[in-house]
């Protein structure tokens, strides 16, 4: 895999995310699951951010304390619609991030992405972007809205997913060499009609409860 992808195998993640991967799990489980498990992945992606003293005073004395010297500058960009899912969660753990949105929906012939929402941050340039969807799987939503995002030159550009299939992320390292993936599970392949197995069928459906 290299040092682009970084597999996140705490416990805690694996663990609900078997229980989302069960056909039975109720539309409710699975959004409260994703929810706890898009803070615990907001813990790994973070743990880079850069922290500054600030003097502060305690019950008992002053000190000069470490607070994010970054926080404000952080952007999460939902891949819509089933990243919201992973935003919600991160939100919890960083409310101060601002977010965007990019509308894509998968031509279910050709399975080429096409784009239908757009709208970041104005000052973005200043700003380290998380790109966050549930599923890499042919990759080619995830390429392009990295694409989309490099145009607008941020600081940094991070992808994180719950699920990815080893396809997923040979197209995408091919095209985004840069781009570090984070995920919590790598899948064995894609089918034919470019669903993960054994995955998690579609996040989108089983978040929103549609069909």
């Amino acid at each position: 895999m290299g040092n682009q992808v970084i597999l996140i195998k705490h416990p805690l993640i694996q663990h609900k995310l078997t229980l989302m991967r069960k056909a039975e799990t109720s539309t409710a489980k699975f959004r409260f699951l994703l929810k706890e498990i898009s803070m615990l992945l907001a813990y790994e992606v973070t743990r880079d951010l850069q922290l500054k003293c600030e003097l502060i005073q305690t019950p008992l004395a002053p000190m000069n304390a470490p607070v994010l010297a970054s926080d404000k500058k952080l952007v999460i960009i939902s891949i819509q619609r089933a990243g919201q899912g992973i935003l919600d969660g991160m939100l919890e753990l960083i409310p101060s991030a601002r977010v965007g949105h990019i509308g894509l929906y998968r031509d279910p012939k050709t399975l080429i992405p096409v784009e239908y929402y757009f709208k970041v941050p104005h000052d973005i340039n200043k700003r380290d972007v998380v790109i966050v969807d549930p599923m890499l799987a042919t990759g080619n939503s995830a390429v392009a809205a990295v694409e989309r995002l490099k145009s607008t030159n941020p600081q940094s550009i991070k992808f994180v997913c719950l699920l990815a299939a080893p396809e997923g992320i040979e197209h995408f390292t091919q095209i985004h060499p840069d781009v570090p993936i984070y995920t919590a599970a790598i899948d064995e392949k894609l089918d034919e009609h470019g669903y993960i197995i054994p995955g998690l069928g579609d996040a989108g459906d089983r978040l929103f409860g549609t069909k």
